[in-house]
């Protein structure tokens, strides 16, 4: 009986202890005196709290290496909702982001944190946030990469958009025509013109360039961005995004 409490204290002291394990730091903030208290998204564990104690002291072994847009491998001990980060070492650079991009890739950030669910695995998630950084560092169109990623965020986590068919009719969208969509539900054809304080009637062909990840005329990229603000604020409901407070970066 004891070697059976023993080998089962000695399998949950394993499993509370991740060695080496890809991620990238979101956002950190002090913690006491001398720590940091860490928001990670991990490859395999999702989004983690963690606290890197000492971090904030002259010889820790963390400075300078705790940075967003950093690819790292991390250690860490633990269970529950705050583990403890035992070792980290940088795994691979982004490319230098710097105005606009860097102002896009803390927008990213903002919305893994605030839809994210703690603890909620999303490798595939994991490799575009990863792809998403390294084409604003490569100075790619950040309109783009933040629209794809939008949607593709939406998808993993189970609020995938609808955006190539009428979700009463079942006809397929239409490019010449608008649409109201609802957040709950998908599109649906409108005779109505697409607004600016109508944020959710949204020409066909801005659905169809969503869908196909190819948005090219300067139109349509205008009005994506205000229908993925508007979903996006419906699915936060209500939470500000405090990136785009800054009203320095025009693709937000």
């Amino acid at each position: 009986m004891m070697n059976a409490v023993c080998k089962a204290w000695a399998t949950r002291m394993n499993s509370s202890r991740v060695s080496l394990h890809p991620a990238f730091v979101l956002h950190s903030r002090p913690y006491r005196d001398t720590s940091l208290l860490l928001d990670i998204f991990t490859e395999q564990h999702g989004r983690i709290a963690a606290i890197a104690r000492g971090a904030k002291q002259p010889r820790s072994k963390f400075n300078g290496i705790l940075q967003p847009f950093t690819g790292l491998l991390v250690s860490w001990s633990g269970t529950g909702d705050l583990v403890t980060l035992t070792a980290a070492e940088q795994a691979q650079r982004t490319g230098k982001l710097q105005g606009n991009a860097m102002l896009a890739a803390f927008y990213l950030n903002e919305l893994l944190i605030q839809l994210m669910q703690r603890h909620d695995p999303h490798p595939e998630l994991y490799k575009n946030y990863r792809i998403s950084l390294s084409e604003l560092s490569e100075g790619k169109n950040n309109e783009l990469t933040l629209r794809r990623f939008e949607c593709y965020l939406l998808q993993e986590i189970g609020y995938g958009l609808i955006l190539d068919h009428d979700v009463e009719s079942g006809e397929p969208v239409q490019p010449d025509r608008y649409y109201c969509y609802h957040p709950e539900h998908g599109p649906v054809i409108t005779d109505g013109d697409a607004q600016e304080s109508r944020p959710l009637v949204v020409q066909g062909k801005t659905l169809l360039a969503l869908q196909s990840g190819a948005i090219e005329a300067r139109d349509v990229f205008l009005e994506a961005k205000h229908f993925m603000r508007a979903i996006i604020h419906h699915q936060l409901g209500g939470r500000p995004i405090k990136t785009r407070e800054l009203k320095l970066n025009k693709v937000l």
